[in-house]
């Protein structure tokens, strides 16, 4: 198969390349990014995620992309799709992330990339239905599940049990297929 790559306007979404990794985490390993995170994350709990990342990708054909800047090739952050696999929550759902360092918030790429990535799951990856989950005080990214078109769905909601914190419950919000076709027609 061919590596993962879909250019938006000013970014690239694609697969992960070894050097990815320590600009990656230079950028959005910082307490702004990591706030609702867990926090700063250690060389552990790092290894651990990009484990995770790359079981994704194996596992079910995507990913949380690396975004990059097309303008320079400025490893941005991550912005993509993958199965939800807490236990807890909604177990196999087609689920939406991203993660940008802090210098390229407020300037829309989240949402290009969130964009692109949603249109990826329903036309590509064939999902009925994509999911998001972020934590009630993460307004910023729960606001950006919003303005995507994303709906509120609190029966999905489950216990936060990754980190020490006390976020308080994992909030979800949805999208279906019908209705992101219906403004996206």
């Amino acid at each position: 198969m061919a590596d993962f790559r879909h250019e938006t306007e000013r970014l690239v979404l694609r697969d992960w390349r070894e050097e990815d990794w320590e600009p990656f985490w230079r950028g959005t390993n910082t307490p702004a990014v990591m706030r609702w995170l867990g926090g700063v994350a250690d060389e552990q709990v790092r290894a651990d995620a990009r484990a995770r990342l790359e079981r994704y990708d194996r596992d079910f054909g995507h990913t949380f992309w690396v975004v990059e800047r097309r303008s320079d090739g400025a490893v941005l952050g991550f912005c993509g799709l993958k199965r939800c696999t807490e236990e807890a929550g909604p177990l196999g759902m087609t689920e939406l992330g991203y993660r940008l360092r802090e210098d390229a918030w407020g300037k829309g790429y989240a949402r290009e990339a969130a964009e692109a990535s949603l249109a990826l799951g329903f036309e590509r990856f064939a999902a009925d239905e994509i999911i998001a989950l972020t934590v009630e005080g993460n307004q910023a990214s729960w606001g950006l599940m919003e303005r995507l078109g994303m709906a509120r769905r609190p029966d999905l909601d489950f216990p936060e049990t990754m980190w020490a914190q006390d976020y308080g419950p994992v909030i979800v919000y949805s999208l279906a297929r019908d209705a992101w076709a219906a403004t996206n027609a």
